[in-house]
């Protein structure tokens, strides 16, 4: 292992497929959170019929996850002290350099919070840090203002955010399709992966790849970049 610190990150886009990234639209936090939490519910239909006297819960459906995060900003200077000495390239970040925090939060708050003209919406979000890999959109967020210069400059805050999963059209629909064969046709493509030969292990035959290849715009189906992902739709809508 390196040692290398890495920081949390958040990159903004402005399209639910996430290949439009947004201006300006990263954040990397100061400090690393001390923990993440995911929320995760069932929701069951209780109803029962008129004359009835009870009604054991029927399942409804599966929401996606939440996630809650705290993001500290600070440039006290303070937490200089902590840490691995072979991180002091990002020292810098805790120095106050005149505005305090402020720079710090209208980022982040640009990131995950502003509204997108173009889109009419807030951004869509991928947070990433370690195994943590979050796709989703901000639903709710508080800023605490903790620590101030005399003349009023924030130099510390936290920030308590949550934010609701998203997934994609396509993933959703072969999720939701109690109909298909296989409820995980969503594959991961790996060094000397091609599309025909990846829709020959779903269906047992290669000739669906255009099918394939439209669902999930891939307009050149001969240059795949290993780690993406594929949804193949199920068999029965492949003509």
């Amino acid at each position: 292992m390196s040692g290398e610190l890495v920081k949390l990150q958040i990159k903004a886009y402005s399209d639910e497929q996430f290949n439009n990234e947004v201006a300006n639209g990263e954040f990397r936090t100061l400090l690393n959170p001390e923990k993440y939490v995911f929320k995760y519910k069932v929701e069951q239909n209780s109803q029962q019929a008129s004359g009835t006297s009870s009604s054991a819960p029927r399942y409804n459906r599966t929401p996606p996850e939440d996630l809650d995060l705290e993001f500290i900003f600070d440039r006290t200077g303070v937490l200089l002290n902590y840490g691995d000495p072979s991180t002091a390239s990002d020292d810098h970040l805790s120095v106050d350099e005149g505005v305090g925090i402020a720079d710090d939060v209208d980022q982040f708050k640009r990131v995950v919070f502003d509204y997108n003209g173009d889109e009419h919406r807030p951004n869509y979000l991928i947070i990433t840090w370690g195994a943590l890999l979050f796709k989703g959109v901000l639903t709710e967020m508080d800023i605490t203002f903790k620590l101030f210069k005399s003349d009023g400059t924030p130099l510390r805050a936290t920030a308590t955010a949550k934010f609701k999963g998203f997934i994609e059209d396509n993933l959703r629909v072969a999720l939701e399709n109690n109909t298909s064969p296989d409820l995980t046709h969503v594959r991961i493509v790996t060094e000397g992966d091609t599309l025909p030969l990846m829709t020959y292990r779903i269906y047992g035959d290669s000739k669906y790849y255009l099918e394939v290849a439209k669902v999930n715009k891939i307009t050149n189906f001969r240059k795949l970049k290993v780690g993406q992902q594929i949804f193949f739709p199920p068999i029965e809508k492949v003509s």
